[in-house]
């Protein structure tokens, strides 16, 4: 059966049997998944960036870890969220300005 997403208006082939929702496509539904983890992450690691403050834009802000990390915060929305909040717990917040500072500064003095 065709349908067409509410959010993004293209149409998609819905199949109860693979999962798909009625209302959105699975881009759509994947996208609000990610938005939704991040807003998530965020929240638990402060809300703002540690160093200057900033809390203006979600996309801007960055976990950057302080110990060994088991796997990269990117694309790992589909991970249960107690699992991603032990490596939160790893993790500081950083904006985009500030953790890319902080990581010029440690290759610059090899920290």
């Amino acid at each position: 059966m065709i349908r067409t997403c509410k959010i993004c208006h293209r149409n998609y082939e819905y199949s109860r049997k693979k999962g798909h929702q009625l209302s959105k496509c699975n881009s759509c539904k994947s996208n609000i998944r990610r938005y939704n983890i991040k807003h998530k992450i965020v929240e638990y690691l402060g809300g703002k960036c540690i160093n200057c403050g900033y809390n203006k834009c979600l996309g801007a802000l960055q976990a950057h870890y302080i110990k060994d990390k088991k796997f990269s915060m990117a694309g790992n929305h589909s991970r249960s969220w107690e699992i991603i909040k032990k490596e939160l717990d790893k993790c500081i917040l950083l904006c985009g300005n500030c953790h890319s500072e902080k990581h010029h500064n440690c290759k610059q003095y090899n920290c």
